[in-house]
């Protein structure tokens, strides 16, 4: 055979060779690009920040990072829907693959008992896809607790396919996302006080919440696949006032997972495997306690509760025991929050006091920067949008559009919405879902 040909045969499969390398090196960025988009969360994907699927939002400290949300709106004007809510209860939604997921107490007894329901609506067009009755309370747990307290104010976690929906010493199941079918109960009955307030929490194989009560203030772990008991840890620090309603917050410590669960007088880490104590910080006048913390590089950040209300900002740096005199970094005393939960806003650490004083502190120091009083009343936690926005609504209904900077707080918008409200709105690209006494509402912008 002819050398040249064997040559020229030898070439073209090299030159064929490079092409193909060349082309699958073309196709790099692409797939780069759709494994990026595969493993991104739903809630901040490509298609937006279309889900609000925990409490404070999917971070879990109060921030949104939706586009285009509507700053100007009033009762009749960019209302997309307005759904009437049976019942009453001041749990916040959660916004789950188009559904919003929410709880009511029907406070008129039927044969001396409270009906507690779930309800699913239908995002898109605010009708009630189904609504379960789940639990029945008794008067005398219906009566426990705080005239502005409603029967359903823990928010729902939802996990796989699953609702867990919280009522405190009345009871806790899970259901059915898509039918509301019952899985499991639980239920254990101890003095709430002030009634139903801390919303749970979902780890890995458990649902997590906390059981202070005024007898033996505890935080409770549950399978979340049966709702049997994985583990129960009774607070080492006990006060007067031993009731609480604070909902756990989970992080990572130095490569070692905890959950921090704020309670009367102290707040705990806790081992997730067995509910050991890893450490905690003491603090006095601390008690009902429902204000969650917020946790940025490596400083946890919280309030105190009821009836003097302080801020504690504590290093969280793998050490662990009593931590109360040795990882305190800065503390604030004045005009702090007992029921809204703080923000963190580019350095500065948002408070709303429940009388409507919002404060900004350096994240650093604790030295006060600023201070801007809010018209009315507070119960619903603070919603940070985009860099400096913050949304705030009071319990008359008075909805604040404000802008947050070093240097102070500009109020963008004011909207009065006519009904009363203790619950945190969920805020996605270009909505806010927000629930009042008798209904919730779909907020959107013009057109």
């Amino acid at each position: 055979m002819d050398e040249s040909l064997i040559d020229l045969g030898w070439v073209l499969r090299i030159q064929c060779t490079v092409r193909l390398l060349m082309k699958l090196l073309s196709r790099i960025p692409f797939l780069l690009t759709a494994c990026l988009v595969a493993c991104t969360p739903k809630e901040s994907a490509d298609d937006g920040f279309v889900e609000w699927s925990k409490y404070r939002g999917p971070s879990e400290q109060g921030v949104s990072e939706a586009r285009n949300v509507p700053t100007d709106w009033s009762t009749e004007k960019n209302i997309v829907w307005k759904a009437e809510i049976p019942g009453r209860g001041w749990s916040s939604p959660i916004l789950v693959d188009g559904k919003i997921v929410l709880t009511t107490g029907i406070e008129e007894p039927v044969d001396e008992m409270h009906d507690l329901k779930v309800l699913q609506v239908d995002a898109e067009t605010g009708e009630i896809v189904w609504i379960k009755t789940v639990l029945r309370a008794t008067l005398a747990e219906g009566a426990d607790r705080n005239e502005k307290n409603s029967l359903a104010s823990p928010t729902v976690a939802i996990d796989e396919g699953v609702i867990y929906a919280h009522f405190a010493h009345m009871g806790t199941v899970a259901l059915d996302f898509e039918t509301g079918e019952t899985l499991w109960k639980y239920k254990v009955s101890f003095t709430a006080k002030n009634g139903a307030g801390g919303t749970p929490i979902v780890l890995d194989d458990l649902l997590v919440f906390t059981a202070d009560s005024l007898e033996e203030p505890a935080i409770v772990a549950l399978y979340k696949k049966t709702g049997k008991v994985a583990w129960k840890t009774v607070r080492s620090h006990q006060v007067k006032n031993n009731f609480s309603h604070g909902t756990p917050l989970v992080i990572e410590n130095n490569g070692r997972t905890e959950i921090i669960s704020p309670g009367s007088g102290m707040v705990g880490a806790y081992s997730p495997e067995d509910g050991k104590e890893l450490w905690l910080v003491r603090y006095p006048m601390g008690f009902s306690m429902s204000t969650r913390p917020i946790f940025v590089d490596g400083i946890l950040y919280m309030g105190t509760g009821f009836s003097r209300p302080s801020f504690y900002a504590i290093r969280v740096d793998g050490a662990t025991g009593d931590l109360t005199d040795t990882h305190v970094k800065w503390m604030f005393h004045k005009s702090m929050p007992k029921t809204p939960s703080p923000n963190f806003v580019n350095g500065n650490i948002i408070t709303l006091e429940d009388a409507g004083r919002l404060q900004s502190l350096d994240a650093e120091t604790g030295e006060k920067r600023w201070m801007e009083p809010l018209r009315g009343m507070f119960s619903a936690s603070p919603v940070q949008v985009g860099e400096d926005l913050l949304y705030v609504v009071s319990e008359d209904g008075l909805f604040y559009v404000l802008r947050i900077s070093d240097e102070g707080c500009e109020i963008i918008s004011q909207i009065e919405m006519d009904e009363e409200t203790l619950a945190t709105p969920a805020i996605v690209d270009g909505l806010i879902y927000l629930r009042t006494r008798h209904h919730l509402w779909k907020i959107g912008n013009e057109g």
